[in-house]
């Protein structure tokens, strides 16, 4: 897929500190991208180099081909962690103000801000101060004034936080309409279901380097375990005996009224192997490969590069 945003060979450090080293980051066009890494890892330091906060000591960036420059801001919505409204400020007035610092009239930003606050729901918020709101609720404002003007790349840094499951799912249908609707999008959170329900692509950093990149399934499907779970019912013979004989059992238990097995297989096994063994002597209600958790990937190579 083609690269809408491409960071080559970055390099930055902050006095002793190497932030960046020799970083390469794809982003394919009209994808959610998740940028993953522990604290510290040097997300946050290359979402600024992309905002043109600050810039790299080597390396460069490239937006859709052309190399990144102040023009291509006007592109970019950006939704920090740390929220940057003003307390004392009205919402509407703030929201006005931040849209047409994006470039958009006055009349364009009236126009799009009621359709989002009514979307939402929340126009009786206009007039009231920011500090008189809560944090999810600030977080609704920044979101809306993020997206308003458009912009073809948006950069999400852990936009759920401060949000109730309700308000929570409803940022990630809104988030999952604004790819629909073509727009790139890195996404960078600490949370692995919502990288495994959102994200098409990763890299995961770890001390400044790049040390995991790709597809979410095929990311899933490298750190598999070959483990099968089986759930099966009226079975006329020992299924676990009968595939003791073959495989290891790592669990055994009852799920929807069925029993149910997970088994690990030999590496060069297949699932046809053990759905033609047990098949003649029970129903199977299910039969897949279990494929481990982005949580698990994570937690895996950032312990392999400590």
């Amino acid at each position: 897929m083609t690269a809408f945003l491409q960071a080559n060979n970055i390099v930055k450090r902050y006095a002793n500190h190497l932030a960046l080293d020799n970083v390469n980051v794809a982003v394919p066009e009209n994808t959610i991208f998740g940028l993953l890494g522990p604290n510290g890892a040097g997300k946050t330091t290359l979402i600024r180099i992309i905002n043109q906060i600050t810039g790299p000591d080597t390396g460069q960036v490239l937006f859709n081909g052309q190399p990144l420059t102040g023009e291509h801001i006007s592109q970019i919505g950006y939704l920090p962690e740390e929220r940057g409204l003003y307390k004392k400020m009205k919402v509407g007035e703030q929201a006005l103000y931040l849209a047409q610092l994006k470039g958009m009239s006055r009349q364009e930003a009236l126009k799009k801000l009621k359709y989002w606050f009514e979307k939402f729901e929340i126009e009786s918020w206009w007039n009231k101060k920011v500090e008189e709101l809560s944090k999810g609720m600030q977080q609704k404002i920044q979101f809306v004034v993020t997206i308003l003007h458009k912009p073809s790349l948006l950069i999400f840094d852990e936009p759920f936080s401060g949000f109730d499951p309700i308000n929570a799912n409803q940022l990630k249908e809104e988030i999952i309409n604004l790819k629909k609707e073509g727009s790139t999008i890195i996404f960078s959170t600490h949370n692995m279901s919502s990288v495994e329900e959102l994200c098409d692509n990763i890299t995961l950093i770890n001390k400044g380097k790049a040390v995991l990149t790709g597809e979410v399934a095929q990311v899933r499907y490298q750190y598999r375990d070959n483990l099968a779970q089986l759930e099966y019912s009226q079975a006329s013979a020992s299924i676990e005996d009968l595939l003791k004989q073959h495989f290891i059992i790592e669990q055994k238990g009852r799920v929807n009224g069925h029993d149910l097995l997970v088994v690990k297989m030999p590496e060069d096994a297949v699932l046809n192997e053990l759905i033609k063994l047990v098949s003649p002597y029970c129903h199977i209600h299910s039969c897949f490969e279990v494929l481990p958790g982005m949580d698990e990937v994570f937690i895996r190579v950032v312990g392999q590069n400590e």
